[in-house]
């Protein structure tokens, strides 16, 4: 008997991810896939569509406020790299947990929760008067915004049932995502810009109240018929695993081989362990293993991590060159960028009737592929000349993104059962934070710390600056920035000839490594996969 939405074998030796199932509404709401109201579907994606665009605006409006920060907070470089990293973090630790109590609580209930929630915390944040503040208000964002995103995605699933609409619903989804990020640049830009840094957060605002507003009358709540009770423990270990294993990534990066690191790794590495085989021991598991078993679900699932790690760790070195070694404000560095982040946009929607041609497989791989080519121009291309070889490689490098990213979710989507939609929708969107969180991690600490190894002071600079000026020049590309605005001309211009070499050097290797990484997974995408049929 083929599993409702499970890929198995068929009596024609084929493989499908296309089955549906029967509905997992509660009993007492307002709609069903059972007696589907198109009109009333697609007001209900609408709302949906204002969280997505939320969380990709607040990324991405950070990101290029990053520079305005470090001016006003001074913050070391690991401290930057936490500014980043704090929300995704948090976010990742606790998105299967909220995906899961969202299947018991109700999916439109913890997304409602967590709206207000993040609205709220964005206000406070924008006012924070120093680093550690910022860093605090990022992680409670973390926290509420594990609520918004597996409730979007698990409500898209029981709302769409059908695979055809299902498909292009995920692909707007996505295409909100890639939207948001698209628009956080030029108005976060223009933000800062006109106001001040803090600014950004305000967006959040706006955005949650039409959702608070109407998602009671247009949006179905579901949940899982018989859920189970949560797992306290469960939710302890899968922070203990995810925190201090980044924080060893750090670690290790910046500080070359400290100890603290690798402990930090290795109890991570434990921590994750001992979650998995609790979850294999609990008759109601936080995350459900058996999804796992499920090749197509675990390689789209590690497509969304690779795809996400190489574009966030792209973006983030991108946005401080644009507008440190350019010389571009935060606003015209987002509009430079406009072109790239809209492929993934156009990429997503036009990959939904592709995937009816050809295996879906062979796309999620193409993918990825265009991942790697994008790579491939910035680790062997001269970055001397401005800045259109980087701003061609993001292009080509987002047309892949979105490519991979909507057809992965919908594998992920089709792949598990429609009860348990809401653990496999968390399931997508810990490969996007974990991704992200990685991109940035991992390659932005490889990127800070061949800046720091590499930055050789020109002479005469040590005795024409004091010591924390000194200090922050050697941490952070913006800190050399800063301080050579505060030099006579002929050493000014040393400095940053010297700091963007060292920067272009930490760039080249990270650009490496994303190569290698695309390229690997395009080739498995395409093994893995290539037995997925064509789209009914």
């Amino acid at each position: 008997m083929v599993k409702p939405g499970n890929f198995e074998t068929i009596p024609s030796g084929r493989y499908s991810y296309f089955t549906t199932s029967t509905s997992s509404f509660a009993p007492g709401q307002t709609g069903s896939p059972g007696t589907p109201s198109p009109r009333r579907d697609w007001l209900a994606l609408a709302l949906l569509m204002f969280p997505v665009l939320l969380v990709a605006v607040d990324n991405t409006a950070l990101t290029f406020a990053l520079p305005a920060i470090t001016h006003a907070l001074e913050p070391s470089g690991v401290q930057l790299l936490w500014i980043v990293d704090a929300y995704p973090l948090v976010l990742a630790g606790l998105l299967v947990s909220m995906g899961s109590l969202g299947d018991r609580i109700g999916r439109r209930r913890l997304l409602t929760i967590g709206s207000t929630g993040f609205a709220a915390i964005s206000a406070a944040t924008a006012f924070a008067p120093s680093p550690e503040w910022l860093i605090a208000g990022r992680g409670a964002l973390g926290f509420f915004g594990a609520m918004l995103m597996p409730s979007t995605l698990s409500l898209i699933r029981n709302i769409f049932p059908e695979p055809g609409r299902r498909r292009l619903a995920v692909a707007i989804w996505a295409a909100g995502f890639s939207g948001g990020a698209a628009l956080g640049p030029i108005f976060g830009g223009w933000l800062v810009e006109q106001f001040w840094w803090g600014a950004v957060f305000l967006v959040a605002l706006p955005l949650m109240l039409p959702l608070l507003v109407f998602a009671p009358a247009f949006i179905p709540e579901s949940r899982d018929p018989a859920p189970g009770a949560v797992d306290i423990p469960s939710v302890l270990l899968s922070m203990l695993a995810m925190v201090p294993a980044v924080y060893g990534i750090k670690e290790v990066a910046t500080q070359a081989s400290g100890p603290a690191g690798f402990a930090g790794i290795a109890f991570g590495v434990a921590m994750g362990a001992v979650f998995v085989r609790r979850q294999h021991s609990l008759k109601h598991p936080l995350l459900d293993m058996s999804l796992f078993r499920n090749r197509v679900f675990s390689m789209a699932i590690g497509a969304n991590i690779l795809a996400l790690f190489s574009f966030n760790g792209f973006i983030l070195f991108l946005a401080q060159h644009l507008q440190l070694l350019e010389g571009m404000t935060p606003s015209a560095a987002g509009i430079a960028m406009i072109p790239a982040l809209a492929a993934t946009v156009v990429a997503g929607l036009v990959v939904v009737p592709l995937v009816r041609k050809v295996r879906p497989g062979f796309v999620v791989a193409a993918g990825l592929a265009f991942s790697a080519a994008g790579y491939s121009l910035v680790a062997f291309g001269n970055h001397d000349g401005g800045p259109s070889v980087l701003l061609a490689a993001l292009l080509i490098l987002a047309l892949g993104v979105g490519t991979a990213e909507t057809i992965s979710n919908d594998l992920i989507l089709g792949s598990a059962p429609q009860e348990k939609s809401g653990a496999a929708a968390a399931i997508s969107e810990t490969g996007y934070e974990v991704g992200a969180l990685l991109g940035t991690a991992v390659l932005g600490s490889i990127l800070t710390a061949s800046y720091q190894q590499n930055l050789r002071l020109p002479a005469g600079v040590e005795g024409a600056l004091p010591g924390h000026t000194l200090h922050n020049a050697g941490e952070t590309l913006a800190g050399a920035m800063d301080a050579a605005a505060a030099l006579p001309a002929p050493l000014a211009a040393a400095l940053r000839e010297a700091s963007a070499a060292a920067f272009d050097s930490g760039v080249h290797i990270t650009a490496a490594i994303g190569l290698v990484l695309m390229t690997a997974a395009a080739v498995l995408a395409a093994v893995v996969l290539r037995k997925v049929p064509k789209a009914g």
